[in-house]
């Protein structure tokens, strides 16, 4: 699977939204010069994450964007899905009965693909945008998990 340029895009500026907002709104330009990510494009993908209930905006001096709820009560997967980010594995449709092959039928490995799907949303759903701010998600399995302290806590299994 592959997550496009849409949906990391979205959830590195959620991310940065919620690690500089301190209670007030934070400039969509900041969050593009901050992330490097064009201002357009993600003028774009608040459009949708307004939508979608993550974000809102404030207008006037001094506005911009705010998270709609508190950082540890969006979940990754919320902001995938928001910005129309499919989490999936197959060609196939979610849901659908019919498979993605030629003639309707599923592959031998559809589910496998889509069980990998499944747990990609699941893992996204435990991740919150404050756990990412807290640095308590570090890449690359088997490392080690540090609390706000920056002490070790649990290596991962």
């Amino acid at each position: 699977m592959k997550l496009s340029t849409k949906g990391r895009y979205a959830v590195m500026a959620m991310v940065d939204l919620a690690c500089h907002s301190k209670g007030s709104p934070v400039a969509l330009a900041d969050v593009a010069d901050r992330q490097e990510i064009s201002l357009s494009y993600l003028e774009q993908l608040f459009g949708k994450l307004r939508k979608g209930g993550l974000v809102k905006s404030v207008r006037g001096p001094g506005g911009g964007y705010m998270l709609s709820r508190t950082a540890e009560e969006v979940r990754i997967s919320d902001i995938i899905l928001a910005v129309d980010e499919p989490i999936k594995a197959t060609r196939c449709e979610p849901g659908s009965p019919a498979g993605c092959r030629g003639n309707n039928s599923r592959c031998l490995t559809h589910d496998l693909w889509g069980e990998l799907g499944n747990q990609i949303y699941l893992y996204l759903s435990s991740v919150s945008v404050a756990d990412i701010c807290e640095r308590k998600v570090l890449g690359g399995s088997g490392a080690l998990y540090r609390n706000e302290d920056g002490q070790k806590i649990a290596a991962a299994q």
